[in-house]
């Protein structure tokens, strides 16, 4: 008898059926892999298990016994925790206020009582936190964690993960898995949804595919032989994992960024002289672990963040502190890092989102008027290069599952021809055929003449795509090499602070010439 079966389950949406006839079943103590492609179906089939949607036809048995989850308070009361792939906590608040919020006490609130509760909890999977601190202050991987440890202090026997390592940096990834290990072993199940074949093959026991909203295949780990079936099994054809890149055509510089200096939101250094330069036909990679500056230096890039001091130049133009659309006027397009901070808006429709950038210019618009018809034709064939799954454009945005939220933003940004591509996460919840092809799209416009600032925490990506990487460390520079001479192990030290000594392109300040052995491990 499994642990969880949900039997023949459906569920269908206006002009949608999101699942068609699933079953589903997880065994006690397993890290089981859900994988799929974009709008496959897996967030509606795991929203039904969590009480967040409420099945058309089916039935869901929990230890033997069917029962009715009709809303995530069931669902908590059954032992089942959820951690979203877009948190569900409060910046606001404390950790320890976000843990025991909504919980029923009938005792008086003992505060600093259920602070200590926090820490042994936390200090049991190896996670050191702060109960008083606002989760706003807390790391994206402390956030995630928090996220685990609330659910394990409302009792949850199975946890689901969605998306869990889309925002990590490799060394959170190893924590965070280091943490599911032990859970297993403590007798939880976890449900593992995730793009990241390599992952599954790390860390799960089992693996339920879905292909447009139904099952295909459900096989134990062990069984597989590679990465490459795992692709096969989501896509249903052979997917290309390797990228055919040509050795760059390089003409005149596009962006100039000389001694810029910035501050984070608390105040302090987030941006220390930063200089580099970036031509034609390439693209420049920036690695790093996630809060050493690139976020900042995107803003300061796209007009987000005041420029505290020196020099960006795009085409020759001095363009700091200019507003964004004077910036993005400049033929500069931007993949941004948060799709729902600033690169979308949720209750408006996939058209109205496509024309966002451009909507006050021809041919979007003519004589002050909106060319609706055009407008139509040209958003729906952007969707249908970037393989948008959407019953109509005419669908709310925030409708749309998060990988395809991410393809027409990007679908979006290379449509606009830019001179400049800034991409920051471009492939962040995408399936393995989507990420294949918005990384080869990407190359296109390198080829095409486009200058390309690559911002992303996937080494592999950094790696393949790009012609010379740039390694931040605490707001500096560590070094610049080109991508013929990178390797994990050597970003994987200068992104912990170690300069890497022997390219002459490096820029390498003397207090980042040595970094912890531990850090750099845990990297790696």
């Amino acid at each position: 008898m499994a642990f969880l079966e949900m039997k023949n389950i459906t569920k269908t949406f206006p002009g949608v059926v999101a699942n068609d006839n699933v079953d589903f079943s997880v065994e006690k103590g397993e890290i089981h892999a859900l994988l799929g492609e974009n709008g496959a179906g897996k967030s509606t089939l795991m929203n039904i298990l969590y009480g967040l949607y409420r099945h058309s036809s089916g039935e869901i048995l929990l230890r033997g016994e069917a029962v009715d989850i009709k809303d995530p308070k069931a669902a908590i009361d059954l032992g089942i925790g959820m951690v979203h792939q877009h948190f569900m906590l409060i910046p606001a608040l404390t950790a320890v206020e976000n843990v025991i919020l909504g919980m029923k006490n009938k005792q008086i609130l003992d505060l600093n009582k259920s602070a200590r509760e926090l820490e042994e909890l936390a200090a049991g999977y190896g996670m050191k936190i702060d109960p008083f601190a606002k989760v706003w202050q807390l790391s994206v991987g402390q956030q995630q964690r928090l996220e685990i440890i609330k659910a394990l202090h409302r009792g949850a026997e199975l946890l689901i993960l969605d998306e869990p390592t889309a925002v990590l940096t490799p060394q959170e990834v190893g924590e965070l898995f280091g943490m599911i290990r032990q859970l297993t072993a403590e007798g939880h199940t976890v449900i593992f949804i995730t793009h990241k074949l390599a992952e599954v093959m790390e860390i799960c026991d089992r693996c339920t595919v879905l292909r447009m909203g139904k099952l295909e295949a459900t096989v134990n780990i062990s069984d597989i032989k590679d990465k490459q079936e795992l692709a096969r099994l989501m896509v249903g054809r052979d997917v290309e994992l390797t990228m055919d890149k040509e050795p760059p055509n390089l003409g005149e510089s596009v962006l100039s960024v000389e001694g810029l200096n910035a501050k984070s939101n608390k105040g302090l250094s987030a941006l220390n002289d930063v200089t580099f330069d970036l031509r034609r036909g390439e693209i420049l990679g920036v690695a790093g672990v996630d809060g050493n500056g690139q976020s900042e230096l995107i803003e300061c890039l796209t007009g987000l963040r005041k420029v505290e001091s020196g020099r960006v130049l795009i085409k020759g133009v001095e363009v700091e502190n200019f507003c964004p659309r004077r910036i993005l006027e400049q033929q500069v397009s931007h993949i941004p890092e948060d799709r729902h901070k600033s690169g979308m808006l949720k209750d408006m429709s996939i058209k109205e989102n496509m024309i966002l950038m451009s909507y006050y210019k021809k041919p979007y618009s003519k004589m002050g008027f909106l060319r609706w018809k055009w407008i139509a034709q040209h958003v729906t064939e952007i969707c249908n290069s970037f393989s948008v799954k959407t019953p109509s454009i005419e669908e709310m945005a925030g409708k749309l599952s998060g990988g395809n939220q991410q393809k027409f933003v990007v679908g979006r940004e290379i449509d606009r021809n830019p001179d400049l591509l800034i991409a920051m996460h471009p492939s962040r919840g995408l399936d393995i055929g989507a990420t294949k092809y918005i990384q080869s799209r990407i190359l296109e416009e390198r080829n095409n003449g486009t200058a390309v600032l690559l911002v992303s925490t996937e080494l592999d990506e950094v790696i393949e795509l790009s012609d010379r990487i740039m390694v931040m460390y605490e707001g500096d520079i560590v070094g610049i090499l080109d991508a013929s001479e990178a390797s994990r192990e050597k970003i994987g030290a200068m992104m912990a602070g170690a300069a890497e000594e022997a390219n002459s392109h490096s820029l390498c300040p003397a207090s980042h010439l040595s970094a912890p052995v531990s850090m750099i491990s845990r990297i790696l």
